[in-house]
């Protein structure tokens, strides 16, 4: 009990200037039914017609592949676990394993990417961006190429090469399979 009088008299003590209200959202708050999403990739430069474009916001030396202001929900395949994100959402940072990640537009189509990882940023204001080393749409992958690829990391892991191939090799494992699965 000690502890939360002390907690209430620091409050208190605060100078005015750095008193910030309490923000509470309340039944009557207009919340955004969007998300303002940027899917961007650092190493890429920008083109004339990225692979989708519905977002006006100007991102410096980042190519996007997907922006949008019409996001119902997105899904994530976060290190803490596969999570979807929906308009105002809490504030969060999460960093991406090698996985799909669904964009479910205004109207129910869907657009789903492959990430090799990275990071996605949820901010006040039902703004998210997704930042990933490669990203590609999951339509550009052969389920046969990558079973084949799969074959050929299986050996080199097993000890076909050294210590280096081999972590190479489980590595590249570990992103194609998780292609697999997003392909089925």
């Amino acid at each position: 009990m000690n502890s939360l009088r002390i907690a209430r008299a620091a409050l208190r003590a605060r100078p005015a200037a750095f008193r910030a209200p309490l923000q509470r959202r309340t039944y009557a708050d207009a919340a955004p039914d969007k998300i303002k999403l940027t899917l961007a990739l650092p190493h890429q430069v920008r083109t004339p017609s990225p692979i989708y474009d519905g977002f006006t916001m100007q991102l410096p030396r980042l190519a996007a592949i997907f922006k949008s202001q019409g996001v119902v929900q997105v899904n994530i395949p976060a290190e803490s676990g596969d999570m979807g994100v929906l308009a105002n959402h809490v504030p969060a940072i999460e960093q991406l394993k090698p996985g799909m990640i669904e964009v479910v537009e205004d109207g129910g189509s869907s657009k789903r990417f492959f990430l090799s990882g990275g990071f996605a940023t949820v901010q006040p204001g039902s703004v998210m961006s997704v930042n990933a080393v490669e990203g590609y749409p999951l339509e550009d992958f052969s389920a046969d190429a990558v079973r084949a690829q799969i074959t050929e990391a299986q050996k080199v892991a097993n000890g076909g090469g050294s210590e280096q191939d081999i972590a190479e090799a489980k590595i590249e494992l570990e992103v194609l399979e998780s292609l697999q699965a997003a392909l089925k």
